[in-house]
């Protein structure tokens, strides 16, 4: 089974709005609820940096970055976000998603990476830590999620080749 990674396009959004939609059902991977529309998602996230996961060219996990800020000073700072198909979690699509993450913000200039990830999403916060992430606050009740208030990590990566 090869996975072959390359940048996403729009006509990719139908495979990547299912696994977002896995992501959502789990209550532990994101504050959404519902998927957005691609137009939506689309304005959300950085048109670089955009990478799909495929195996037999069906998509089966994704990532991309969310600016932190509109403002210049923080133009080299992005959130990261990474999905995997529940068929094909275990199988390291996550850890190979965030080093292709890694390189391409670098080679776009991104000097920090950040995550804010739900303290009960161990995998995550492992993968992300055997990265160079390091925990660098917690967020006490940041946000009300189906009645439950909900604390999140947050993690981040400076990039040791951009911005030193």
């Amino acid at each position: 089974m090869e996975v072959i990674f390359r940048p996403m396009t729009k006509d990719d959004w139908k495979q990547v709005a299912e696994i977002y939609k896995q992501g959502i059902d789990t209550w532990n991977a994101t504050f959404e609820t519902e998927i957005p529309d691609w137009s939506k998602w689309d304005s959300g996230h950085l048109k670089t940096c955009r990478i799909v996961a495929t195996i037999e060219n069906s998509v089966e996990g994704w990532a991309a970055l969310v600016p932190v800020s509109s403002r210049k000073v923080y133009s080299g700072v992005g959130e990261v976000s990474i999905y995997v198909s529940n068929k094909f979690k275990g199988l390291r699509i996550g850890t190979k998603l965030l080093e292709k993450l890694i390189a391409g913000s670098e080679s776009e200039g991104f000097w920090t990476l950040q995550a804010g990830i739900f303290p009960e999403n161990t995998a995550s916060i492992k993968m992300h830590q055997n990265h160079g992430f390091r925990i660098v606050g917690s967020r006490e009740k940041i946000g009300l999620m189906n009645g439950i208030w909900r604390n999140t990590l947050l993690l981040e990566r400076r990039s040791t080749s951009v911005g030193i």
